[in-house]
């Protein structure tokens, strides 16, 4: 009795908050409650829930209650409901959305309201084919699965259904319903009658006829009749909104349709009827009329106003056969025929395909690109929805949907980094919706939520194929990955491109886009792609696409160039046998120290461009590229020989095609000797560097608007790394000439006066001198007044700069003869004035040889200005000093500071100047390391340019960016030393400017070395330093063999080191050989040093005799000969008498030695030396009785490259090598 009265009491409760509800929500405003219709929807609702087995002895849903279609609309989470379900129906549901717990929220709602195309009461104007659901309360967009055009503006109760918010990328703002099953109508619905007579129509086969012949019916209205064949989907051209439908006969064998007639329906009011048609059915259309629409040559049948659309009742209607008059006026159409596939594997490269026409029935299961129209079906095909206007589809696309896809395009194999079939529907395919998605929309990244226009773009404006276009949406999806939200907002980086401001997207994927399809004039013919047959459309040909390039983040390219880089690290390649065999430890160790890899972007697969935001760090000085994932560094030139000079490319975009990718490996090591190279236990420790170079001539640059950009790595300060140039509180500045900067380098700076010396820590500066040019000037509007006179027209105008913590920025664009201007905010008067206390330094030697001295402040910034501009540098030198040759190599200091331009020809790291080659035993201090690079000058006028030595120590290391062997660079104030064998070389110093004036080649041309006599090395100047001569072997001066500890160098008789108290790591020993040859060629005579494996080669031994003869030597250690001429008597480190020195007595007076050969050597006096040369020297003769005096030039000093044998031997050299 309780439980009855507790349900009376329930139901009561609920009756009355539907009446209220159906008051408010559905009667018309201001009558009178209508109790008829509050008892129909309750009626309605009892006969659904009691259908159920869920009604627990309720006669009404009391747990239910109704919702307006305003309080759907204020949701901003997802729900539905389902009140016509069954228990078992709701299980089944539950499984289908899986164990994610992804499934749409399920709530006790009731959704009453009127079915209609209008989204505003009697609006013919707004209807574009679109459904609502109306209350008094507000309108609903609504999606269903099948509709009667009999619903249409009668009153609903909707049992299952659900609701979804507005979607990101939606810009109206609006949910939508999806109406799963029928809706239930409240009162009957009126029955159509059939029409008293018989309709008379038209079938597809006449229907056709009419369209090609004269006739009287095409002056009137016509009713056409057949089977529904194809329906293309909602187009909207031109202001217009249409679709067609094809009426045709199915043939029963094929199921190919025949004698197919299109008809257009755009009147707004029949827009809806896409949504009620159905393929295979038979349908009546009245009242249709014949047309030619602009840009299509055939004629087609549209309807009126007052046209209908009815299902074909065969009883009701009767065929029409009008009269043909005269000729036919257009050709009947070929046969529609349909394309195949074309056999994968077979055709050639880049040979056309033909996609393949099928219908296919799938359910989404996977959202890849919902802006592009990206999908995943059934886990293994993609389906490409961008070649329809599928902005109405869109909303409802989510894992779970299920479509049935018409007349579809299949393609296979379509490249560019695609792997599975494709589906993609063109305008003359039809998608029809067969079931809704029980999950919710997944949250997705903003990168699939903006861009749609730009993608609209790709297909519309520039027409791609579709493998290219799949590769353009990877593409722009791994650019939004790169460069948003930090460095450009979403919405602006995939902005739809208009006239005068093209979107970022599409510039950054122009040059790539240009070389496969380049941009048409010609738009794409959508009625044509409807109507025309045979059916031609953009995807019914396609080539397989080989993947143009990607767009690798900085972190994934800086990654995979460091992998090539050690995977090619080889020791024995970098210290190539037989010159490793003969290294000592240290030297080994140092060889493989450093060495370098250049990787070009056509060394990836597939090609890489490079891309990112140039920032200036300003703590390291040197400029970098800057994405989502970190920073690369970067050395740009403007062109050859010219720098980049100007700061506002700070926060621009950059793309580039054509770089080099350089990877720097450091590598600690501890190889005992050559053997162990193959070994990876002895590399103790390795790093790399790596950074990018390029020309700025062969890049993109593109502005970024400022308000967008961010920093990208958030925990930064806005005061140590600078994105974009801030705009400062501008209120005066002055121009300035550079004349020198100086290296960049961690020094102790004191700032102030006031600061304390034991807490500073040595921090990156620099300083550059300079002239000031006129006055200060003050900030006028946009420009600049004019500057104010100069209270001291004769002081010296020399300024010197000082540039700390993050005015280091300004670094790599300062360089000398260009002219800049020097911003500072207002609030810092009379600043540029001498005589102010701002400009007073502390250090009085800077303030010696400069007029005023100055600290760049952080807030200040640098312009570059034109030179044409400013009238005082047009008489002024501006170019990079240049040393003297004569100067350069003398042992003249009045200037010890040396400026030139060289090419590197080699870069190593040795020890420092100040050190020794190897350690002490017992001695555990590190070892500080030097950087040596040689250098070949390049003075004018110079055919062999001199070699010089540049060596480089702690604090200037690390090097500069792009000291690369086969740069060219420009070095300023290095200071000039003369070793204690008399060669000059250089040293950096605090002075030193290094300017890269050019990229080492991208292929580099083997020259052969000049053929010469040697008398010609006694001409001097233009002398080679490096040649080949043919010569005769006269005589041999000296021979050594040895063996040494690979450690301390030390001899090593027996394979034992010899030294006294060894401590040495390992017992391994390795050989050593020289000889000295006098050789002349009839011009000239010199003496020649051969070393380790070019001993082999002097005497004449094979790989085989020359290691077993250093074996013999490896018991005594060292054997040692010197031959004294004329007599050639022996001094010998060995007894005479034993076997091996004897034999090599009579190996080195054989003619086995003494014969001619090809000569390739360097000259032992290198041309930075400068030790006077030796005189020539009186020499008697005996020519027969007679003697003779006369002047010999001095003997020649040259080292050994390499011997050869020559060409051809005369007939006694050929018996004595035999």
């Amino acid at each position: 009795m309780t439980n009855c009265v507790f349900q009376s009491l329930s139901e009561q409760t609920w009756l009355e908050a539907a009446q209220t509800f159906i008051q408010e929500a559905i009667c018309p405003a201001d009558q009178e409650p209508d109790l008829q219709l509050t008892q129909r929807v309750i009626d309605c609702v009892r006969r659904i829930w009691c259908s159920q087995e869920r009604s627990q002895g309720f006669a009404l849903p009391v747990s239910y209650s109704f919702v307006s279609a305003q309080k759907l609309r204020s949701r901003h989470h997802p729900c539905c409901s389902h009140l016509s379900w069954s228990s078992n129906a709701c299980e089944a549901w539950a499984q289908e959305a899986g164990p994610s717990g992804n499934r749409l929220p399920q709530e006790q709602l009731l959704l009453l309201g009127i079915l209609t195309d209008l989204s505003q009461d009697s609006e013919q104007e707004s209807q574009d084919g679109s459904l609502f659901v109306r209350d008094n309360t507000g309108i609903l967009d609504c999606e269903l699965l099948d509709l009667d055009l009999s619903w249409l503006g009668h009153l609903f109760l909707f049992p299952s259904w659900s609701y979804l918010p507005p979607a990101k990328w939606n810009s109206s703002g609006e949910g939508h319903l999806e109406l799963w099953h029928a809706p239930v109508p409240v009162f009957p619905l009126a029955v159509s009658p059939d029409p008293l007579t018989p309709i008379s129509v038209l079938y597809p086969e006449i229907a056709s006829l009419v369209l090609r012949h004269r006739s009287k019916r095409r002056g009137v209205q016509s009713n056409l009749a057949g089977k529904l064949v194809r329906l293309s989907p909602l187009v909207r051209s031109q202001q217009k909104t249409y679709f067609v439908l094809s009426l045709g006969k199915l043939l029963p064998t094929s199921g190919q349709a025949v004698s197919q007639v299109p008809i257009i329906v755009q009147i707004p009011a029949q827009l809806v009827w896409r949504r009620a048609l159905r393929p295979g059915e038979d349908y009546v259309l009245t009242e249709l009329r014949v047309s030619r629409i602009h840009g299509h040559r055939r004629r087609v049948w549209m309807t009126t106003p007052s046209s209908h659309l009815r299902l074909l009742n065969a009883g009701c209607v009767q065929e029409l056969q009008p009269e043909l008059e005269g000729p036919c006026l257009e050709a009947e159409p070929e046969p529609f025929p349909r394309p195949c596939n074309s056999r994968d594997g077979k055709e050639p490269k880049g040979a056309l395909r033909n996609s393949r026409l099928l219908h296919y029935k799938g359910a989404v299961t996977g959202v890849l690109n919902e802006p592009a129209g990206l999908y995943e079906l059934d886990g293994q095909l993609e389906l490409c929805l961008a070649y329809q206007q599928f902005r109405g589809l869109r909303r409802v696309m989510r894992p779970g949907v299920c479509l049935e896809l018409l007349d579809v395009h299949l393609l296979q194999s379509v490249g560019g980094g695609t792997t599975r079939p494709v589906l993609a529907p063109c305008l003359h395919s039809a998608i029809l919706l067969r079931a809704f998605s029980c999950q919710k929309p997944g949250t997705q990244s903003s990168h699939h939520v903006h861009g749609a226009s730009l993608y609209e773009d790709l297909i519309w404006q520039r027409q791609l194929g579709l493998p290219l276009y799949l590769w353009a949406s990877r593409a722009l999806a791994e650019l939004t990955c790169k460069l948003c939200p930090h460095v450009l907002r979403h919405h602006q980086f995939l902005q739809h491109s208009r006239p005068g401001n093209p979107s970022l997207g599409l510039q950054l994927l122009a040059p790539a886009l240009d070389d496969f399809s380049p941009p048409s004039s010609t738009i794409r013919n959508i009625h044509n792609e409807i109507l025309e047959e045979p059916h031609h459309c953009p995807l019914q040909e396609y080539a397989r696409l080989q993947t143009p390039c990607s767009f690798p983040t900085l972190a994934a390219l800086a990654a995979e160039g460091e992998q090539k880089a050690w995977a090619s690290f080889d020791p024995k390649t970098l210290l190539p046998l037989p010159e490793a065999a003969y290294l000592p430890s240290c030297q080994l160790n140092q060889r493989l120290a450093w060495s370098w890899l250049c990787l070009r972007p056509s060394d990836f697969h597939p090609a890489q461009v490079l891309l990112g935001v140039l920032v200036a760090s300003s703590r390291k000085g040197y400029l970098q590229l800057r994405d989502q994932s970190g920073s690369l560094p970067c050395l740009l030139l403007a062109k050859d020989s010219q720098p980049v000079t100007d700061p506002k490319l700070i926060g621009c975009l950059v793309r580039a095609e054509r770089f080099h990718l350089v990877i720097e490996r450091n590598v600690k090591s501890n190889f005992p000797s050559w053997k162990e190279l193959g070994v990876e236990n002895f590399i103790q420790k390795r790093r790399a560097r790596v950074y990018v170079q390029f020309f700025l001539d062969d890049s993109l640059i593109l502005p970024v608007p400022r308000s967008t950009l961010h920093s990208t790595t958030p925990s930064v300060s806005p005061q140590t790394e600078l994105t974009c140039p801030e705009e400062p509180d501008v209120g005066q500045s002055r121009l300035f000439l550079l004349s020198h900067k100086e290296t960049l380098m961690k020094m102790n700076f004191c700032a102030s006066s006031r600061a304390i010396p034991e807490v500073l820590k040595p921090t990156f500066s620099f300083r550059v001198s300079g002239i000031w040019l006129e006055g200060t000037q003050r900030k006028e509007g946009t420009g600049w007044g004019p500057p104010e006179p100069l209270k001291d027209v004769n002081k010296d105008q020399k300024v010197l700069l000082l540039f700390h913590g993050s005015s280091v920025r300004w670094f790599a664009f300062l360089h000398p003869g260009q002219v800049y201007r020097l911003v500072t905010p207002l609030s810092t008067p009379m600043l540029f004035e001498a005589e102010g206390s701002s400009c007073t330094s502390q250090r009085p030697l800077e303030l010696a040889a400069c007029g005023s001295c100055l600290t760049v402040q952080d807030k200040w910034t640098l312009e570059l200005e034109s030179s044409r501009d400013v009238p005082e540098v047009l008489g002024l030198h501006r170019a990079l000093p240049e040393s003297s040759l004569p100067n350069l190599l003398s042992g003249n200091f009045t200037d010890s500071l040396v400026s030139f331009s060289a090419e590197i020809l080699s870069r190593t790291v040795c020890e420092t100047l100040r050190g020794h080659c190897c350690t002490k035993p017992g001695n555990a201090r590190a070892l500080r390391r030097c950087m040596k690079l040689t250098v070949a000058l390049e003075p004018a006028n110079y055919e062999f340019p001199p070699h010089l030595d540049i060596y480089m120590e702690e604090p200037h290391l690390p090097a500069p960016l792009g000291l690369l062997p086969g740069a060219q660079v420009h070095f300023s104030q290095l200071e000039k030393r003369v070793s204690r064998s008399h060669n000059v070389y250089c040293c950096f110093q605090s002075s030193t400017y290094v300017q890269v004036l050019s990229f080492p080649l991208e292929t580099t041309v083997s020259i052969p070395l000049p053929h010469i006599y040697l008398t010609e090395l006694l001409w001097g100047g233009q002398a080679p330093f490096r040649a080949t001569a043919s010569c005769h072997v006269v005589s041999v001066f000296s021979l050594e063999l040895l063996w040494v500890c690979a450690h301390c160098r030390s001899i090593c008789p027996q394979g034992r080191c010899s030294r006294q108290g060894s401590t040495c790591p390992t017992q391994t020993s390795v050989s050593q050989a020289s000889i000295r040859l006098l050789v002349e060629d009839g011009t000239a005579e010199a003496v020649v040093t051969c070393k380790n494996h070019h001993v082999a080669e002097a005497l004449g031994l094979c790989p085989s005799e020359w290691a077993s003869l250093l074996e013999f030597t490896r018991g005594p250690g060292r054997v040692a000969l010197q031959f004294t001429w004329p007599g050639a008597q022996l001094e010998s480190s060995a007894e005479s008498n034993e076997p091996l020195t004897f034999f090599l007595r009579t190996l080195c007076a054989s003619p086995s030695v003494l014969r001619p050969i090809v000569l390739s050597f360097e000259l032992e006096r290198k041309p930075c030396n400068i030790t006077p040369s030796e005189p020539p020297r009186l020499q008697r003769f005996q020519c027969g009785e007679l003697p003779l005096l006369t002047r010999v030039n001095p003997r020649l000093r040259l080292t050994c490259l390499s011997i050869q044998e020559p060409e051809y031997l005369s007939p006694l050299r050929a018996f004595a090598s035999s």
